[in-house]
């Protein structure tokens, strides 16, 4: 019998079980909304509570599936693995983890601190990821086969591909000289666990957002949106956009829920049972027309 092609088919989610780090605002609430409205059970982690809370209440209303919390800090193996204790007390499987969590410092090049601007950049955005897919490989490995994998979703930023520190994101004197080298440490680290756990029946692949919405981008947006959107090429010519033309040029746009969301689920869906060890980047084409 043939495989059954049918979009119901092909991009089903439902009865899933999935954990998203950092799940309560910006880009992880969109990836769990998605989950979430499509039926799968989620479960959304972070510092906050009440973020969580006030996340978990917007989810339900659209939600098919089941949506729940659990207050974590992934900032340290303790941090995870208390997480991961916490998350297998209420589930015996886990089909897709959303390693989200992530933060970034900005500050001067001659001073960048190191405890704030280096160790904990790269405690949460790297060793995070590590240790989250470590400790819950046991039960993303449990009754998955070649056509069902377990699924863990990395995401990482075009930040790990475009070497510019200092910009509309940060204020002016300030870099992100950690979050740059910590994203693409996110991308080979992907790659490692992808080989990894192939032969187990896990898929391991990483979303490279550029410019959505986010408590990251929230400084740059609001301070330099305008900017920001104007540069967006999705709506312009490649000409008018390197002439910086201002005629007959459509507006261009951010990153938004559904091109986060239909991105995780393919990545999570059988359509993609096939994929392992991409770093797929979702930034309407902002990085092939970069002129900085």
């Amino acid at each position: 019998m043939s495989e059954d092609l049918a979009i119901p088919s092909l991009f089903n989610v439902k009865g899933k079980i999935v954990l998203v780090t950092g799940g309560g605002v910006g880009i992880g609430k969109m990836i769990a909304t998605g989950f979430a409205r499509n039926g799968a059970t989620v479960y959304i982690a972070a510092r906050k509570e009440p973020q969580l809370k006030e996340a978990v209440e917007d989810i339900k209303q659209v939600a098919t599936g089941k949506i729940h919390y659990i207050v974590a800090n992934v900032g340290s193996k303790a941090g995870c693995d208390a997480l991961i204790s916490d998350f297998k007390k209420r589930e015996a499987k886990l089909h897709i983890l959303v390693n989200n969590s992530g933060i970034t410092w900005g500050g001067p090049y001659n001073d960048f601190p190191e405890e704030k601007g280096w160790d904990n950049v790269f405690n949460v955005n790297v060793k995070s990821i590590f240790y989250m897919t470590a400790g819950l490989s046991d039960y993303l490995i449990k009754d998955s086969t070649s056509t069902d994998p377990g699924r863990v979703i990395n995401i990482s930023s075009t930040a790990s591909v475009i070497p510019h520190s200092e910009g509309e994101l940060s204020a002016d004197g300030n870099g992100t000289w950690s979050y740059q080298p910590s994203k693409a440490a996110v991308n080979h680290l992907t790659s490692q666990l992808a080989v990894k756990l192939a032969p187990s029946f896990v898929t391991v692949n990483a979303i490279l957002p550029g410019v959505f919405p986010s408590k990251m981008s929230a400084f740059g947006l609001k301070t330099s949106g305008d900017k920001i959107v104007s540069r967006q090429p999705m709506g312009a010519s490649a000409l008018s956009f390197y002439l910086n033309a201002t005629t007959d040029r459509k507006q261009g746009r951010v990153g938004g829920p559904g091109d986060m969301a239909g991105l995780a689920l393919f990545l999570a869906s059988p359509a993609s049972a096939h994929i392992t060890g991409q770093h797929i980047i979702t930034d309407g084409g902002a990085r092939l027309f970069s002129k900085l």
